[in-house]
């Protein structure tokens, strides 16, 4: 879809940005905003230049050295104050969710409140930077450790998750001591807009958040600037690889979430009954629009894959698919139109690949949103590991179905494949469950649990190429990614007195 020359578009609707601590109104290179239930184009959200991006680099620069030497208690109240006012504003962010993701009004409440626990944990910040203190580690020499801020710092996030991602990064990099710039999707910038707008409220100072819409124009501004010593990233592999690469080559720090291929191991000796139910949620919730999304089933035994694959054409038989809006739905559109023609396509190339589409959701139509962006659920079954439609990462509401002989088979499956972001396994067998969670060489692993996405006191990170970079999103690991550690030897002589000059290394010996 392209966009219409700014002179023809209502510049009271289009996004801009947010600089130092003020909306900045911008008509460059306007792109259309769509609501995916209804097709209709409702806002415009400005494509930021490079000069614009410099602006609020400029501006988060500026204002480090005061924001650094706040004390990390009272940078916590601020971080109190904006938990408070997001859940006083909770209904009208979510709104904004479903109104240009289109996922149903009580998933973007979900997603919300995950993010709202990150800004929670982030109000524990002065415990989390206390540092090392060991005294006399030498005659009368001290010495301690502390965590130091980075500077300026950049957070680039995905459209699936339009408030949670965001909050995963911005409230603990500034609760830390750094000074922020956002780079939100361009497909549904509002809600972020929306919190940028609370955290001026919540009492944050001029500079420290910033928040510049755009495209790979401001991306690249922001992986080639040397103001900006890190970056967080969250997105596609491929993306995810060219964040890193740049980034890290011009000396930042990185880590870049990407793709994923989410597996989960349904054991003979499972609870089909429950574990359908669970994969129906983990595969169809949110369109499938998650990272963490389940879109292969691996069956162990042609039985198990035949109960699991007869549930799920009774289970999706009850699905109700509409606007997001109505919360009697289970499951909204596809995010935009382009979006929704990309997976169509890998539905069409699956059939084309010889796999058995149990279930065909290509010609579903939402009476009186004839225009969405509607795909219904769809289902494969004898999927194998030569096909793209399980290779590749198709981030829509597609389930694959693979068999396999054992445990130890499955378990190769995705050990094997690129991905490594999630997964699961459900039995009533502990040994079974102990061995696969040991072993598999996955980040995330669920137990009976679908959607191992761990709270925001523990951290979020795939193995392979589902992560680039060494630490992992939010949670401990984000004070690790967000500081810097500095270490201090230090002694006071006696007045007065003078020493020789020592050649030989020292130490306690």
């Amino acid at each position: 879809m392209s966009a219409r020359p700014a002179e023809s578009i209502d510049t009271s609707k289009i996004v801009g940005h947010f600089i130092n601590g003020t909306e900045v109104a911008d008509a460059n290179r306007p792109e259309p905003i769509t609501n995916p239930a209804t097709g209709e184009v409702t806002r415009h959200v400005a494509m930021a230049a490079k000069e614009t991006v410099e602006e609020a680099i400029a501006a988060a620069e500026a204002a480090f050295p005061e924001w650094r030497n706040t004390p990390a208690m009272k940078r916590a109240r601020i971080m109190f104050r904006f938990k408070q006012l997001l859940e006083e504003h909770a209904d009208e962010v979510v709104a904004a969710i479903t109104n240009e993701h289109g996922k149903v009004l009580d998933d973007a409440m979900g997603e919300f409140l995950r993010g709202v626990e990150v800004v929670e944990y982030a109000c524990g910040i002065p415990d989390m930077l206390k540092g090392e203190f060991s005294k006399n580690v030498g005659p009368k020499i001290d010495s301690w450790s502390e965590f130091q801020p980075l500077g300026v710092v950049a957070g680039i996030t995905p459209f699936n998750f339009p408030a949670m991602v965001p909050m995963w990064m911005y409230p603990m990099a500034i609760a830390c001591g750094n000074t922020f710039v956002l780079k939100p999707s361009e497909k549904d910038p509002s809600a972020p807009m929306l919190c940028a707008r609370l955290l001026k409220e919540a009492g944050l100072p001029d500079g420290v958040f910033n928040l510049v819409n755009g495209d790979k124009e401001a991306v690249d501004a922001l992986l080639n600037d040397a103001r900006v010593q890190a970056v967080s990233f969250v997105g596609s592999t491929p993306i995810a690889e060219y964040i890193y690469s740049t980034g890290t080559a011009n000396g930042k720090r990185v880590q870049a979430l990407g793709g994923a291929k989410n597996h989960a191991v349904v054991m003979p000796d499972a609870d089909i009954d429950n574990a359908v139910s669970a994969l129906m949620g983990a595969a169809y919730g949110s369109c499938g629009e998650r990272c963490m999304a389940i879109s292969v089933a691996v069956c162990v035994g042609d039985q198990t894959a035949d109960d699991v694959v007869g549930k799920f054409k009774e289970a999706v038989a009850d699905m109700s698919v509409g606007n997001g809006i109505d919360t009697s739905n289970d499951m909204g559109p596809l995010v935009t139109k382009a979006h929704f023609d990309k997976v169509r396509s890998y539905v069409d190339l699956g059939v084309e690949e010889g796999a058995n589409l149990v279930i065909d959701g290509r010609d579903l139509v939402v009476d009186g949103h004839e225009d969405g962006f509607f795909l219904g659920p769809c289902l494969f079954d004898h999927v194998t590991r030569d096909m793209r439609i399980y290779n590749e990462e198709i981030f829509g509401p597609v389930l694959c179905v693979v068999r396999a002989e054992s445990e130890e088979d499955a378990m190769r499956l995705i050990d094997e494949h690129e991905y490594g972001n999630g997964t699961c396994i459900f039995t009533r067998d502990g040994e079974a469950a102990r061995y696969f969670a040991d072993n598999i060489k996955v980040g995330m692993v669920g137990v009976n649990v679908p959607l191992p996405v761990p709270v925001a006191y523990h951290s979020f990170g795939g193995w392979k190429r589902s992560l680039f970079g060494d630490l992992y999103a939010y949670g401990p690991d984000s004070v690790r990614f967000y500081t810097r550690r500095k270490t201090i030897t230090q002694r006071w002589p006696s007045g007065g007195v003078r020493e020789k000059a020592q050649f030989t290394f020292p130490s306690n010996q």
